[in-house]
């Protein structure tokens, strides 16, 4: 799990505080002992450099803190993959706060959409940061929001209203190349009968986390305050490094009813190494995780993450471990040659996991 924590808990608010979190020497920013020491927690000691706070370039680091949010070092780059810590429901159930995520002193933030759920910290750990957030139109409204009267930086990627499959190329530091694809947010749809029906997923939802990590005020206003924050549409991301190809999304939305030419957009992208993909949604009631297999069969991955299915919201969710099985049964209905390595993480023993999800930046093979 790396150094002891920077802020983590239910005090961790206390003690890191949302201030800046790097210094700066002649316009070049030089992390501070907090970004050092969260670093080092995220992503393990032995990637942090112990002085100046660089990690690791020989791999790509991803750290997951909870729902479909992650902390990445690809390249030595360090950036966010959504922003929010689980809470409202629950406190101190996921041992990091937001100012120990911001301590991270990430480059951006990637925002897949706008749900509280994804975003709802994004505003808070940007003002802290100067990350530059990444999203459409109405993500970067609803960030600014968060922070009213606070200056941030936010890269639109269109808006709401942009078509299904509508494409962003643009890059994040030299030799890192990102795509963002607009697709669409999960929902139900009809049942599909057949041969080749997906089971139903239905895990029932696990309250017992609230008793064991009851939730304090503040987080429970917290959640209240964003509980009904807009969608703003969803994006889903593909990052690039020499060889090496991730892609990541916080929803997986019925593309094969509704926008089956997302999937041949998903096709053309290169194949990718690692593949986080969001689980749990709407249509998991009627029919199972058939979505998720369908973004899976057109990236092509050689390692598959689920995310977005663990207990963030205990009144409605279950803990990872229920969707073990049903993961496995769905990608099994893909070819064995073309069926990937699947990488289950479970709450709350893989939260800032370092080395869970650590892969060498090397060529395809």
């Amino acid at each position: 799990m790396g150094d002891s924590p920077v802020g983590s808990g239910q005090n961790a608010g206390r003690q890191a505080g949302v201030m800046p979190v790097t210094t700066r020497d002649k316009g070049n920013r030089v992390p501070g002992r907090q970004t050092i020491a969260a670093r080092r927690r995220f992503f393990g000691p032995e990637a942090v450099d112990p002085v100046s706070g660089a990690v690791r370039a020989d791999q790509v680091l991803v750290s997951w803190f909870g729902c479909a949010s992650f902390a990445v070092a690809l390249g030595g780059v360090v950036f966010l993959l959504d922003a929010w810590v689980p809470r409202g429901a629950t406190s101190g159930y996921v041992p990091t706060t937001p100012e120990e995520v911001a301590a991270l002193d990430p480059a951006a933030i990637f925002i897949g959409h706008g749900h509280f759920d994804h975003a709802a910290d994004a505003g808070a750990i940007a003002r802290a940061s100067g990350a530059v957030v990444h999203g459409t139109a109405e993500h970067c409204a609803t960030v600014r929001k968060q922070v009213a009267g606070a200056e941030l930086s936010c890269k639109e990627l269109g808006s709401s209203s942009s078509s299904p499959g509508e494409r962003h190329d643009f890059e994040l530091a030299p030799g890192i190349s990102v795509t963002a694809i607009r697709h669409l947010h999960s929902a139900r749809t009809p049942r599909h009968e057949g041969h080749d029906a997906s089971s139903p997923v239905r895990p029932r939802p696990c309250l017992c986390d609230i008793r064991t990590y009851p939730p304090n005020r503040a987080d429970a206003g917290h959640l209240a305050r964003n509980l009904f924050a807009p969608e703003g549409g969803v994006l889903l991301y593909q990052f690039r490094l020499g060889d090496f190809v991730l892609t990541w999304h916080d929803s997986s939305g019925p593309l094969l009813d509704r926008a089956p030419q997302v999937l041949e957009v998903l096709r053309g992208l290169p194949a990718s190494d690692v593949h986080i993909g969001a689980v749990q949604g709407f249509n998991q009631f009627t029919n199972g995780l058939r979505d998720p297999r369908s973004y899976v069969e057109a990236l092509r991955p050689k390692v598959f993450v689920p995310n977005h299915h663990d207990n963030w919201l205990p009144v409605m969710t279950a803990r990872g471990e229920a969707f073990r099985n049903p993961v496995h049964e769905e990608l099994a209905r893909i070819p064995e040659d073309a069926r990937p390595e699947i990488r289950m993480l479970f709450d709350r023993a893989d939260y800032l996991w370092a080395g869970r999800l650590a892969f060498d930046l090397a060529p395809r093979g």
